[in-house]
């Protein structure tokens, strides 16, 4: 595995090839803002190798994210760019710093008996289904045993990020998986791999459980399997946690913290 700086400059390289495929990136000052469809956002990211970002910097990509139908987002390391904090701040950002795990020595957890595991296909029809799991424990994020499943969203925003996700599913770019009991859905994952360089890099994002569900390692085994498929061509594979908690679960399954992410939008500071 390579050293720390090694990998950091390696998951920088990975997010600024990610947005190529499906949005143009627009230089503004110190940052890279990619613009491209709403239903599938990237955030603006600080140049690798420029100075440092500046208020005016953060100010102007903000702009052009709103002006563009994309919601202020910004994402850095703050160990690679420890200024932009402060200045995400001033320009009136919300800053969060979440643990950067990497996955250095996987293990191989099963599901509970009566749980089965799949790969999600580009055609499958209960896909809105496994987003609502996903969409259900974001919202419940602290796990409340009695927390209600969220309305399915039948809007036309909503179908349209269904069938990005069908695409990036069938072109590889996504692959996803469902852990279900008696015939429902109950986790979900997914990790994304990009060719960085002629070598694959791929983060885990998503890794959901209905609330109601938590505490039995349901979230812990689909992360171990999505571990597992993708180290079978990625050189490398990272993931944010949502904080030092779910860092532990993730350091269960083989992961070790290795520095910082932060990200920065119009969210209320509580």
């Amino acid at each position: 595995m390579p050293t720390r700086p090694g990998l950091l400059e390696c998951i920088e390289s990975y997010f600024a090839a990610a947005p190529l495929p499906d949005a143009r990136i627009h230089r503004v000052g110190g940052l890279d803002v990619p613009i491209g469809d709403p239903t599938w956002p990237y955030p603006a990211r600080p140049r690798v190798g420029e100075g440092p970002v500046t208020e005016d910097d953060v100010r102007a990509a903000v702009a052009l994210q709103e002006e563009s139908g994309l919601e202020a987002a910004l994402e850095w390391v703050p160990e690679c760019s420890p200024e932009t904090a402060a200045v995400a701040r001033a320009a009136g950002l919300t800053v969060e710093e979440l643990p950067l795990l990497v996955a250095a020595d996987p293990v191989e957890l099963l599901l509970p008996a009566g749980v089965r595991l799949y790969v999600v296909g580009a055609d499958d029809p209960e896909l809105p289904r496994y987003q609502l799991v996903a969409a259900t424990a974001f919202a419940h994020p602290g796990g409340a045993s009695d927390a209600g499943a969220v309305p399915l969203d039948t809007s036309a925003e909503a179908r349209a990020r269904t069938e990005v996700l069908r695409e990036r599913i069938a072109s590889g770019r996504t692959v996803m998986m469902v852990a279900v009991e008696n015939g429902e859905p109950v986790a979900v994952g997914s990790h994304q791999p990009v060719d960085v360089d002629g070598r694959e890099i791929s983060e885990v994002i998503g890794v959901a459980t209905l609330p109601r569900l938590r505490g039995r390692g349901l979230g812990a085994g689909v992360t171990s399997a999505l571990v597992a498929h993708a180290t079978e061509t990625a050189e490398l594979v990272f993931l944010a946690a949502g904080d030092d908690d779910v860092a532990r679960v993730y350091e269960r399954v083989g992961f070790a913290r290795l520095a910082t992410s932060a990200v920065a939008d119009r969210r209320p500071q509580v």
